[in-house]
């Protein structure tokens, strides 16, 4: 939030998706009037269940985009643009060393590309990325690794 408000674009902590259920909330929301996009960010300072947090990270991306159409005000929608900030401790480590193709194919973004429009404003990523929160949280910094090119349309398994 610290880092939207240097860049000028308004954020909030716990962006409501449900509103008559506010455990489902997205961690930071960024709205960014100027690209005309609405920002989903997920914090983890520890990812224990991959499969519930994909669940429910989609399930949050696509309730945005309910929002997205709310914001518009009768004009082209925003686009929902995410990511996920991983806190650097040894379980994410581990997690990512253990599932690469997991994370890479649903994570295909640059996350040197996010840290950059994050941090200083710069365009934001048509795909999803993965970063990392420094252990004290004061800084996002990319996460180095090679994710799988491609995510697959769930159509092409029917």
């Amino acid at each position: 939030m610290r880092l939207a408000a240097k860049n000028g674009v308004p954020s909030t902590f716990e962006l409501p998706t449900r509103p008559a259920s506010p455990a489902r909330s997205i961690d930071v929301g960024i709205r960014d009037d100027r690209r005309r996009t609405l920002i989903a960010i997920e914090i983890w300072n520890r990812l224990d269940d991959l499969g519930a947090a994909m669940r429910d990270y989609d399930r949050k991306v696509a309730e945005a985009g309910a929002l997205a159409v709310a914001i518009a005000h009768g004009v082209e929608p925003y686009r929902i643009a995410s990511c996920w900030i991983l806190r650097d401790a040894v379980a994410n480590r581990r997690l990512v060393a253990r599932y690469p193709a997991i994370l890479g194919s649903r994570f295909p973004g640059s996350s040197l590309g996010w840290v950059r429009a994050l941090t200083n404003g710069h365009p934001i990523p048509a795909d999803p990325g993965l970063l990392w929160a420094s252990a004290d949280a004061r800084r996002i910094v990319p996460l180095r690794w090679h994710p799988v090119p491609h995510r697959a349309n769930p159509r092409d398994f029917s």
